[in-house]
Order: structure tokens, then sequence, then C-alpha cells
């Protein structure tokens, strides 16, 4: 799969993603010099790790047929020691439906297991960038 990161040229930032048939602009916060118009990649990035989450338990639901009716991910970001090798996020899990407490926590224990949360904590992540 490629992505493509095409620069809008209306704003000093702004870039334009393009995967598969979607397109998503992002850019940088005003404070880094953009105009917050899209999410920023650290906003993407966690938002991967949202979306696979939810993603997740509403794939293990559906498998196991659990009457799971919404669920919703929260995540909150602590960058202040990304600089020194540590970027928290924590993640809550809003479910609703007529769940029991077993059910609940087999959904938080699939959503620990999702395959983005794994990339993020479980492997080496390999990255060459070139000139084209």
């Amino acid at each position: 799969m490629t992505i493509k990161a095409l620069r809008d040229q209306s704003l000093p930032m702004r870039h334009i993603l393009h995967v598969r048939n979607h397109i998503i602009s992002t850019d940088g916060s005003v404070e880094e010099g953009g105009n917050d118009a899209g999410p920023s990649p650290h906003d993407l990035y966690d938002a991967a790790l949202s979306a696979c989450k939810a993603l997740t338990v509403v794939w293990y639901a559906k498998r196991k047929n659990i009457p799971l009716e919404h669920v919703e991910v929260s995540m909150e970001r602590d960058a202040s020691e990304e600089r020194q090798g540590t970027y928290r996020l924590a993640a809550t899990l809003h479910l609703t439906g007529d769940l029991s407490e077993t059910q609940r926590a087999e959904l938080l224990a699939a959503a620990q297991k999702c395959p983005i949360h794994k990339l993020m904590t479980s492997v080496t992540t390999e990255i060459t960038t070139v000139l084209g």
C-alpha cells in the first residue's frame, strides 16, 4: 500500500494524505506554525490506536455474540517526556449493551490485543527514508 502526502499550497504546513480512496487533511497546530486545518501527525498516531481498539472490540463482540451496542474510545496523551523516550497514551473504553462483568472484561482484554497496540509496543519498526 502506498500513502501519499501532498502539500496544500494554500496553507504553510497543511498536507493532504491519500490512503487508497480516502483523503485526510493533516496540519500542524498554530503553536507549531500551522493553521490547525486538520489533525497533526501525533493526533493521527493516537487516533490509529483509538480506532483499532474500537474496531477490535466490535469484531470480537460479533464473533463471540456479545450484546455490545456501542463502543467509544477516549484517548489521553502525555507527551511531556517524549524527548526523553517515553510517550504515554491512556485509552478508556466506554461500552454499552446488556453486558455482564465477564463480557466487559473479555472486551477489555480484546482491546488490549488490538494490532496497533501490539505494533506500538511489541515490534521493532524499521523506517527508511529516501529521495524520489
